[in-house]
């Protein structure tokens, strides 16, 4: 340890009391987690975290999750110490305003060093597990020269007792993520009260039982805290727990080791109590002492001289691995090949093929151009058809395959992923049942968020799983994934829009994209182009330009609403069909292509998909002209041709809806 006793408990306190005036200013925040964390973040930050305040996106920086993102006053107080981010005492006293960087959980793209948006717990912990496991890979990829650092993760009570930590942990510890530290602030107390009231699990054997390295520490301990993190640090082989004992609300004179600190201002007049008993001016706020900028400035010194290092190092490896540099070069920039979309696998009429299929082998041949595409199953891989052939595996202690096999963990997997993608470097991707995709919705939703560009591939999108029957046939997830800003969902009719799917969703780099494949056979479409399904939807078969009706359909649906509006032409109507691959490709065109597909003027219309209605009454312009051919129940158990008929999934029924409205 490099600082006195003396100096690291003068870093800590002023982090506690500005902490405490940031939430009193704003009459709102979680002191109890700063003050009692204070100790241990402050160690880890001065004297082994390695961040450079002037380099903050140093590719060999170790990464830093708050998993408990309501511990935020500690975070930003930390960057302002450190200079990361620039954040000012300005900044500190805007906590959790409008349109500030200070927001109410740490947000990755409001400043550097917020390396994911933490605050649903246990999200932060997976998505450690996913910057630890990317780190990894990207050593065996290149070389430990240049990729070799650690991920540290703080964690509370809250995030243990959500599952998602359980199936990261597990995962963790069986793949030995020997650079993955989590820090356990266990001080007993939740927004109810003590922990003893719900949470009395061996947190230890627990971790251990799951292949950890685990060591128990007091908190407030200086000394003995910076033996732990030199402990910790020697582990080669497998991840580290240390579990830190603490007191939530340190200091405060009324409210430590009380609920009563955990989420809401501690009071005036509590807050004047903690300083004095800090030693700091109960009547001055956001006051910090100049020895304490100086110990983070000499800190932040001696880490860019590491940095500096690094980069000389790293200049002679590129030098000496000029292909390898360049291939680095392009998976960061997320390049996409200009020769990938001529290199797709061609799809004939002649043979049916389920989307599944053609996504599996669209992916092989995306995996030849891309090295940087990786990712896994829940289990499913044969069903989902994402194994990515020739590749290798990620398997414990060894990181140089890319395909990982999540085991049934969806809610870890989909969190993972979002790590493996905020790291750098790669395009990762989960699969499973488009049905389980509820489990990964918390992590779409950050996803979202955070801006991050996560692939999620859902197999099996309707009621035509069949006889597995309505727990495992999607109804209602199609319409609540379009219901999620920034989620672009991607429901090719064939094989040729799938190739467009995945175009559409590797150019899709602000976002995560879900592409939705069925288990079914569908026919390959003669006159679909897979560049229009970046339009989101486009005419796909019309017998006029001057259509009296047109039926929107998606996916599987599509090929009957040709059939349907091929019966109806041989009746003498004048219909178009369009394919709608993707609602928010489409609505986020200009009004004259979409008018272009969809005249206002043609108000009479059918929409087929096999989901709920919801979302698709903005496609009618009048409902007395609108019919729908949707499922607005739970699916059977049955063949599911038996299903199709039972629900009026036909072209008989689809042409009958037309016919009340030509």
């Amino acid at each position: 340890m490099k600082f006195t006793n003396e100096e690291m408990k003068l870093a800590a306190n002023t982090i506690r009391c500005l902490s405490a005036d940031m939430i009193e200013k704003a009459n709102s925040g979680h002191p109890g987690a700063p003050l009692g964390m204070a100790d241990i973040a402050t160690s880890l930050w001065l004297n082994y975290l390695n961040v450079d305040p002037k380099e903050p996106m140093w590719a060999n920086r170790d990464r830093l999750v708050f998993s408990g993102g309501h511990a935020s006053a500690l975070v930003y107080s930390l960057f302002h110490l450190s200079g990361m981010g620039e954040v000012s005492l300005e900044e500190l006293k805007n906590f959790r305003q409008f349109d500030a960087r200070t927001a109410g959980h740490p947000e990755r793209g409001l400043m550097p060093g917020v390396e994911v948006t933490t605050g649903p717990l246990g999200q932060g912990l997976a998505m450690a597990v996913g910057l630890a496991l990317s780190e990894r890979m990207q050593s065996e990829m290149y070389s430990k020269e240049i990729v070799d650092h650690r991920t540290w993760c703080f964690c509370g009570d809250g995030d243990l007792q959500e599952g998602i930590s359980q199936e990261a942990i597990s995962l963790a510890g069986f793949l030995k993520l020997n650079r993955l530290v989590v820090i356990y602030d266990s001080n007993g107390i939740t927004i109810e009260g003590s922990t003893d009231i719900t949470f009395t699990d061996n947190t230890r054997l627990r971790f251990e039982s799951c292949g950890w390295k685990v060591f128990e520490v007091d908190g407030h301990d200086f000394e003995a805290i910076d033996r732990i993190y030199r402990k910790a640090m020697k582990v080669e082989t497998q991840p580290v727990l240390i579990i830190a004992k603490t007191h939530i609300g340190f200091g405060a004179p009324t409210k430590q080791d009380s609920a009563d600190s955990h989420g809401a201002p501690l009071g005036a007049e509590e807050v004047a109590g903690l300083k004095k008993a800090l030693g700091f001016d109960p009547e001055k706020s956001f006051v910090v002492p100049y020895d304490v900028y100086d110990m983070f400035e000499d800190r932040a010194a001696s880490v860019h001289r590491s940095y500096l290092r690094w980069r000389k190092t790293f200049k002679a490896w590129a030098a000496a691995n000029p292909e390898k540099a360049a291939l680095r070069e392009s998976a960061l920039n997320g390049e996409i090949p200009k020769e990938l979309f001529a290199a797709m696998p061609k799809f004939s009429s002649e043979k049916p093929i389920a989307t599944r299929a053609a996504c599996g082998e669209i992916m092989n041949v995306i995996a030849k151009y891309i090295p940087s595409l990786v990712g896994g199953s829940a289990d499913l891989a044969p069903s989902n058809k994402t194994y990515l052939k020739g590749c290798g595996d990620i398997a414990p202690g060894s990181y140089n395959g890319r395909n990982i096999r999540f085991g049934v963990r969806e809610l870890a997997m989909s969190a993972i992923v979002n790590g493996i993608v905020a790291y750098g470097g790669f395009r990762a991707f989960a699969s499973t049942f488009f049905v389980f995709c509820d489990y990964c919705r918390p992590a779409i939703r950050l996803a979202a968020l955070m801006k991050v560009p996560s692939i999620y591939i859902f197999s099996h999108d309707s009621f035509y799983v069949g006889e597995d029957g309505p727990t495992h046939e999607p109804i209602e997830q199609l319409s609540s994934l379009r219901c999620m800003p920034n989620v672009l969902t991607l429901r090719p009719a064939d094989a040729n829009e799938t190739i467009g799917a995945w175009m559409a969703a590797l150019k899709n780099t602000t976002g995560p994209s879900c592409i939705l494949t069925s288990r079914q056979n569908l026919p390959v479409i003669d006159d679909v182009k897979p560049e229009l399904v970046a339009k989101g939807g486009y005419v796909v078969w019309e017998n006029s330009a001057h259509p009296k009706l047109i039926i929107i359909a998606s996916g599987s649906e599509v090929s009957i609403a040709i059939g349907a509006a091929k019966e109806l032409h041989e009746a003498g109507r004048e219909v178009r069909v369009v394919s709608m691959p993707s609602r928010e490709l489409f609505e986020a065109q200009d009004l004259s292509y979409r008018e272009s597909v969809i005249p206002g003027t043609v108000a009479r219309r059918v929409i087929v998909e096999a989901g709920v209605r919801f979302g698709w009454e903005g496609y009618a312009v009048n409902t007395a002209l609108t019919r729908y051919v949707t499922l607005d129940k739970y699916g059977s158990s049955a063949p599911c041709k038996v299903l199709a008929k039972e629900f009026g999934f036909t072209v008989e029924n689809v042409v009958a809806k037309a016919k009340e409205l030509i």
